[in-house]
């Protein structure tokens, strides 16, 4: 039974982030809050972590709660996320903890 639940739980997840449009952001709180787990945020990560359809579910546009960047970017690190981003337009910085974050003000959604 909790195979399903799970499942149902990364659904909802994939289809919250489809709706994070081109040039936003959001975070892994806000997704979790969206799919009714507003304690789930690390299985949001876990969930986009397997993301089954990459190039469908943007996950990309999923950062911490800082507007920090995924150190372990699961398809290819912070600079593919950063570069996917970028062709966005949602530019990111890089900081003196040489971690790239964006600008949440500015790009949230």
């Amino acid at each position: 039974m909790q195979e399903i639940s799970e499942k149902n739980f990364f659904d909802r997840v994939y289809e919250c982030v489809k709706k994070i449009p081109c040039g936003r952001v959001a975070t892994y709180g806000q997704i979790a809050r969206a799919c009714g787990s507003p304690r789930s945020s690390r299985a949001v990560g876990y969930a986009l972590h397997v993301n089954p359809m990459p190039g469908i579910i943007p996950c990309h546009r999923v950062v911490n709660r800082e507007g920090r960047l995924a150190p372990g970017f699961a398809f290819g690190g912070p600079e593919v996320q950063k570069d996917l981003l970028e062709k966005e337009g949602v530019f990111a910085e890089k900081r003196a903890d040489h971690m790239y974050y964006v600008d949440l003000a500015k790009y949230g959604f």
